[in-house]
Order: C-alpha cells, then structure tokens, then sequence
C-alpha cells in the first residue's frame, strides 16, 4: 500500500489500535518509522517493539502500553498529533523549540544527530524538523 505521508500513517494505525484496545500494532518499516518507535519506547509510551523481516517487506510490531484495572483500562498515549506534514513543513532552532503541555508530553524531532525528542534537542542545542507531540 503507497501512502503519501508514512509517518501519518503510522501514527494514525497507533491510534485507532489504542481506541479498539489492541495489544499491538503492525506497520510497515522504514528507518525513520523505526526510529520514532525507537523514542517512544525510551520515553515509556510504548512497552516494546522490533523489526519483523517478512516477504514482500518488513514490520515493525509495537506493543502497546496500558494503565489501571481491567476495567479501567486507558491507554499511556492519550494523544498523537503530526505537526510537520509533506505539504507544510515546521523547522525550529532548539531555542524555538515548543513545550508540549508544559513539559508533560514530548515533542518528536528529526535532526542532524538523528531522531530524538525536545528536552533532548535543547540539551544538544541542535534543531530540526519537528515531526509530531505525544502525551
């Protein structure tokens, strides 16, 4: 299936996976997918995930993490949202970078030194293409 924004794609499969409470997700791998999946699982959001090479191409499974009882189950990701899209692309110096819910959540970045978060960035002083905000 040819898409023309991978990383929506992507963020849209979490979400609808976490709305019908599934374990976990299928998505179709790439490097930069890899590593947003890379951030998420050292940010605590995600429990885990790895490559799954396959014919005709490769996955990438992420399991999913959840909180409370049986029956109050909520999902850790309570929002995904892209901000930077193939049609409008959103740069920052690590000055200018957003604090998403005043620190609660993070910002997901591509940039020179690879693909890291906010708090990352600004500690490095480096900036990029911010790519979307999770809480």
């Amino acid at each position: 299936m040819y898409t023309n924004d991978p990383i929506s794609d992507m963020l849209t499969r979490i979400r609808n996976a976490l709305m019908t409470r599934h374990n976990d997700v299928l998505i179709p791998y790439s490097k930069m997918k890899y590593e947003i999946a890379r951030v998420l699982y050292e940010e605590g959001y995600i429990t885990s995930y790895e490559r799954i090479e396959d014919r005709p191409y490769d996955h990438i499974r992420l399991v999913l993490k959840y909180t409370g009882s049986r029956r109050d189950v909520k999902p850790v990701i309570t929002r995904l949202q892209r901000i930077s899209k193939p049609g409008r692309r959103v740069y920052s110096g690590y000055r200018d970078i957003p604090w998403v819910l005043s620190g609660m959540g993070i910002a997901i970045l591509t940039t020179p030194k690879g693909v890291m978060t906010d708090q990352q960035a600004r500690r490095e002083r480096v900036g990029g293409e911010i790519l979307c905000y999770v809480w």
